[in-house]
């Protein structure tokens, strides 16, 4: 007897092993589903819808095929008329497989298998199409506009739901009719003025370069000086500018102080980032928390401003990190 190809042999021999798939499968033609043993679903599947993609040619000879394994005319007929126009615009899969309960006694494992002869609903290709197109355009528009906030240091506005929305009707609508002239203009537009503003930065660090740097310690010394007439106003001039250069600093940390609105009893940090005097707990306006020396995200933190202590800071309405066991760490140390 030859060795099975695959699978267990089922039955005593390759003839009666025919005879069970033949009967198994005439049983699934006539009820639709039968249940079976899992081994001989997995084994009659295969034949099963061999049957079916003979009975969708429908001409004699795939009928004259197919009568040699079901011997059952009426069957047959069931199976060229009722159920291959169900299977017409399915390319394959015609059975399903569905594992139940072992059965009782020898505990063997079980199955259904089922004609699937439910409509095809799949999605039109144009419009699976139109949906990948939308998504590209939508992807590519977020791109430029980061590249535009990077160059500008402006913050980036995402387009909501509903704008996705509009974008997916409008690329859905004019999926062909897009003009390609207009986006490569808009593009050499967005690569010129990014030349323009290049050479604009270029031309200040220049200007800033050239320009004579005055020892900052010997400002007030000048400025004296000019008040008591004994320099030019060349001189003047230059003793004005250098103190300008000195306040600077001074008026870009007054500037950012305001930016942000100081809750009561903080400070903002100094003009370098470093913590005023007597100040060592860290606060954060947007989490509205605040970090202690010593605890697990101090070091890691940017503080907005500063509160003595942490009492100072729970009184201003923030609240520790982590919870009170993280920022128990003694803040006046």
């Amino acid at each position: 007897m030859p060795a099975p190809k695959k699978g267990p042999r089922l039955g005593g021999g390759p003839a009666h092993e025919r005879l069970i798939l033949a009967n198994l499968v005439t049983a699934l033609f006539e009820h639709d589903a039968i249940t079976t043993t899992e081994a001989k679903a997995k084994r009659m599947r295969p034949l099963a819808e061999r049957m079916v993609t003979f009975a969708k040619r429908g001409d004699l000879h795939a009928r004259r095929r197919v009568m040699t394994i079901i011997r059952d005319k009426g069957v047959v007929h069931r199976l060229f008329v009722e159920i291959a126009p169900d299977m017409a615009e399915r390319p394959g899969g015609y059975t399903r497989i569905v594992k139940i309960s072992p059965r009782k006694g020898d505990n063997a494992p079980m199955a259904v298998i089922e004609l699937v002869r439910e409509p095809v609903s799949a999605k039109p290709k144009r419009a699976v199409v139109a949906e990948a197109e939308g998504a590209t355009k939508r992807a590519a528009k977020d791109k430029k506009a980061r590249a535009a906030a990077d160059d500008q240091d402006a913050p980036v506005e995402i387009e909501d739901a509903a704008g996705a929305a509009a974008d997916d009707a409008a690329v859905a609508a004019e999926v062909q009719d897009a003009p390609v002239a207009d986006e490569v203009a808009a593009v050499e537009a967005a690569e010129t003025d990014a030349a323009a503003e290049g050479a604009a930065v270029e031309a200040v660090a220049d200007e800033a370069a050239a320009a004579p740097v005055a020892d900052l310690t010997d400002a007030e010394p000048v400025a004296a000086t000019a008040a008591a007439g004994l320099v030019s106003d060349a001189g003047s001039a230059d003793a004005a500018s250098d103190a300008a250069v000195e306040e600077a600093p001074a008026a870009d940390a007054t500037e950012a102080a305001a930016a942000v609105e100081l809750p009561a009893g903080a400070v903002a940090a100094n003009a370098d980032g470093a913590a005023p005097e007597g100040y060592t707990v860290k606060g954060n306006a947007d989490s509205g928390l605040y970090h202690v020396p010593g605890s697990q995200w101090y070091d890691a933190t940017e503080a907005e401003f500063w509160f003595k202590s942490a009492a100072d800071a729970e009184a201003a309405g923030f609240k520790p990190a982590g919870g009170a066991a993280k920022q128990k760490v003694d803040d006046e140390a």
